[in-house]
């Protein structure tokens, strides 16, 4: 089993916790479901991330359909600029190319419902910022569920470090086949660009990426990184398929980590710094 953060409790004390405890840690995990989980094997290691289809369906679908036929095999990280993202998915590795398909409308905004699992982290009033399923967002306040026909509320992926966006040409409606993976924490794409996974194990190898020159904004030129397999976990033979937990927003856990990153960081506590931890087997 590899873990993304070191145990709440070691092995020996699992051990001698009563029944009911051990459920309670147990329960505080939940398992991806295979079709929502992209293996994104690259030149540098393996990447993986967990994809919302709730947030954003159009895209899910784009980026899972591209993967499975293997049209993102060999493409390189054309673009990576050190502390914000890796940008690939471009046949021809200028940042210029698509895939044969249509372009994908932009999905800015989406509905969320009571039982979508928001966990507040930060702010009041209108624009509350939390996590969802690990997932950061803005979000109008469930209060506001019970004047709509829907039922649901107007919410909005942020771009964090592990956020998966999906990039674009000038036109809002633009996106194809290229995606981005974040490092850094870049606000002014919110709202601009279609975030659609999170990275739940190696962002490390993200950062490991070769980085493009900033004077030339990231375009990486020769050796560039590549893609060597993107699949959904689900396409994979059962063997190669792996087992990610990420731990539960709404866990004690969770709770307890929310809190210590707001008391470490203080004034500059924002929901960026809210990373959930993930293990994977």
């Amino acid at each position: 089993m590899k873990s993304r953060l070191a145990p709440v409790l070691s092995a020996l004390l699992l051990s001698a916790m009563p029944l009911s405890a051990v459920a309670q840690e147990a329960s505080s995990w939940r398992t991806v479901p295979t079709e929502r989980l992209l293996v994104v094997e690259t030149s540098k290691g393996r990447v993986l991330v967990e994809l919302f289809p709730d947030v954003a369906p159009a895209h899910v679908e784009r980026v899972t359909t591209l993967a499975d036929q293997g049209f993102y095999d060999g493409h390189t990280f054309h673009r990576v600029i050190e502390g914000f993202m890796a940008q690939t998915g471009d046949p021809m590795g200028t940042g210029g190319g698509g895939s044969d398909l249509a372009d994908v409308k932009a999905e800015l905004n989406f509905r969320r419902g009571r039982d979508s699992g928001f966990v507040l982290v930060e702010g009041s009033g209108p624009g509350l910022r939390g996590i969802m399923r690990g997932l950061s967002i803005m979000t109008q306040p469930d209060s506001q569920m019970m004047v709509t026909a829907d039922f649901k509320v107007g919410a909005q992926g942020v771009f964090c470090p592990g956020v998966v966006g999906m990039a674009r040409a000038g036109s809002l409606d633009s996106a194809n086949s290229q995606f981005f993976l974040m490092t850094g924490r870049e606000d002014e794409l919110n709202g601009l660009y279609t975030p659609f996974g999170r990275i739940v194990d190696g962002l490390d190898v993200v950062k490991a990426l070769k980085a493009g020159p900033q004077a030339d904004n990231g375009r990486v030129g020769d050796n560039p990184d590549t893609l060597v397999r993107v699949r959904t976990a689900i396409a994979l033979p059962e063997a190669e398929r792996p087992i990610v937990q990420v731990l539960s927003d709404g866990s004690p856990e969770a709770a307890q980590l929310i809190a210590e990153a707001r008391t470490s960081r203080g004034a500059n506590f924002n929901i960026c710094d809210i990373q959930l931890p993930s293990r994977v087997q």
